[in-house]
């Protein structure tokens, strides 16, 4: 039999224990809640966007720093681009027509065109097909550079499918790519159109994120990431 010596060590032995267990018993249960009712809705962290620099349809020199900061949908295209090629650029322009639809906040929104046709897209074309298109050019850019510059922007830093042939056709997935601004892509629409809804709605988790990711709420964020709550 034990004293009552040993008896109140014992008792104090069990109360770390005990408490270390509840407190494990209660973290996995709201690890388990997160994950089964998944409060906050993120998008992934693909990768880092590439750099670049490239020239827009005044001109002028773009890069990838003047996007810091800011939310930014690329789509790849050439004013050319007719049926069967896949054109992006409406649904380019239905996004900018429905952009106050959305809380921007302090986070500005930008549209960026790469031209894979620089031969034939030259400054004043783009500038005529920006027209076209009722862009407002204050946020909507349209550039395009060197071909080799072009296949390592979109090939090797988008992994999107390009390759100008010999005989002049220019062969590509017709893709559009949503950057948040720390240059991260975080929502790639390569098959089909994904329509304005839905990169709207993509648009918004990122200004959420942006807004709300503070204190304590950016561990809810990055909880919301490492068990991949994506919509």
């Amino acid at each position: 039999a034990l004293s009552s010596e040993e008896e109140e060590m014992a008792k104090a032995r069990f109360k770390p224990v005990w408490l270390f267990y509840a407190l494990l018993a209660l973290f996995l249960i709201s690890v388990f809640a997160f994950i089964i009712f998944r409060p906050i809705l993120v998008l992934p962290r693909i990768t880092l966007a590439p750099g670049y620099a490239l020239t827009d349809q005044d001109g002028d020199r773009l890069t990838n720093e003047d996007m810091r900061g800011k939310i930014v949908l690329y789509n790849i295209t050439h004013t050319a681009c007719e049926p069967p090629c896949g054109q992006t650029s409406q649904t380019m322009q239905a996004v900018q027509a429905r952009l106050d639809e959305i809380d921007m906040g302090v986070v500005p929104i930008e549209l960026v065109t790469i031209s894979l046709d620089p031969e034939n897209d030259t400054p004043e074309v783009l500038h005529a097909y920006a027209d076209l298109l009722g862009a407002d050019l204050d946020r909507w850019h349209f550039v395009t550079g060197p071909t080799d510059r072009l296949k390592w922007i979109i090939g090797g830093g988008f992994d999107v499918y390009f390759d100008h042939k010999e005989d002049g056709r220019l062969v590509y997935d017709p893709a559009l790519m949503l950057v948040d601004g720390v240059g991260i892509l975080r929502a790639e629409y390569i098959t089909g159109d994904p329509g304005a809804d839905r990169i709207l709605r993509d648009m918004q988790y990122i200004l959420d994120e942006v807004e709300n990711s503070e204190g304590a709420n950016k561990v809810a964020y990055e909880a919301a990431h490492l068990f991949m709550c994506y919509p």
